[in-house]
């Protein structure tokens, strides 16, 4: 068992990873030198009724708030901090990905990331409550295919090694999923929906899954609002509820910068 408390390395990796993260995706400026590119960094902060995972044991079940950041052009780095609204940690994620390929209508992206995964677990013999972090490693892939300006449609295929003994080893997701954005309801106020239907295999069990994302947000304001529901179709897989479901409140930053010789 992995106690978060007595694990000064998993906090010296998140440290480590995070900072590798930083000095390789932004650059200092120089006022005098020449522009050549444009590094990306862009920031979300959801606030969540409920939190969520399409992998039914990492979902937090409670209200939580999520940190997001997208640092980088081609190569990017997303790491991703998960709360509870006690400040408990649910899940920390250092996810990198590449733009493989791209072109007008079509884009091939992959990504991998370790993880870790936190628990409260009680000790049998003491009574005590402790938090126990579980370590992950998982790639992506994800092709996706822009339809017209506002819609694309894609396959999403995902896998992820559990580390511990105790926790599940094997994870395969396959989804299909598609993009419905700039639905217009007023002049300035607009929709995205966003839905899939995927098949998730965990060790020896399965099933599959309806999830869908509705949101709402204000052209050229930084304050969204979304909905989430995730329905099991057929599964054998232990989770909470049938129907998931949450409302969110997201707060994004976007920011360029220029790199200089």
């Amino acid at each position: 068992m992995s106690n978060y408390k007595n694990h000064p390395t998993s906090i010296k990796l998140i440290v480590f990873l995070l900072l590798a993260g930083l000095s390789n995706t932004l650059t200092a400026q120089n006022k005098d030198s020449i522009v050549l590119k444009t590094t990306n960094f862009t920031s979300a902060v959801t606030i969540t009724s409920k939190g969520i995972s399409t992998i039914p044991n990492l979902t937090l079940g409670k209200p939580a708030i999520v940190f997001d950041m997208v640092m980088g052009r081609k190569l990017t780095f997303e790491p991703q901090f998960r709360f509870s609204l006690e400040g408990k940690p649910w899940a920390i994620v250092f996810w990198w990905r590449y733009k493989a390929f791209t072109n007008n209508r079509f884009r091939l992206n992959i990504g991998a990331n370790p993880s870790l995964s936190f628990k409260s677990v009680t000790d049998p013999s003491s009574g005590t409550s402790t938090t126990r972090a579980d370590r992950y490693v998982a790639g992506e892939i994800f092709p996706n295919y822009m339809i017209t300006k506002n819609i694309n449609a894609g396959v999403y295929y995902f896998y992820t090694r559990g580390l511990e003994k105790y926790v599940t080893q094997n994870t395969n997701m396959i989804s299909f999923r598609g993009s419905i954005s700039g639905i217009p309801i007023t002049k300035q106020i607009v929709v995205r929906l966003s839905p899939q239907i995927y098949y998730l295999k965990m060790d020896q069990k399965q099933g599959t899954y309806l999830n869908a994302i509705l949101s709402i947000s204000k052209k050229k304001f930084p304050l969204s609002v979304s909905a989430l529901i995730n329905k099991k179709l057929k599964s054998t897989i232990t989770s909470g509820a049938d129907l998931l479901w949450n409302v969110s409140l997201v707060y994004t930053f976007h920011k360029e910068y220029q790199e200089k010789l």
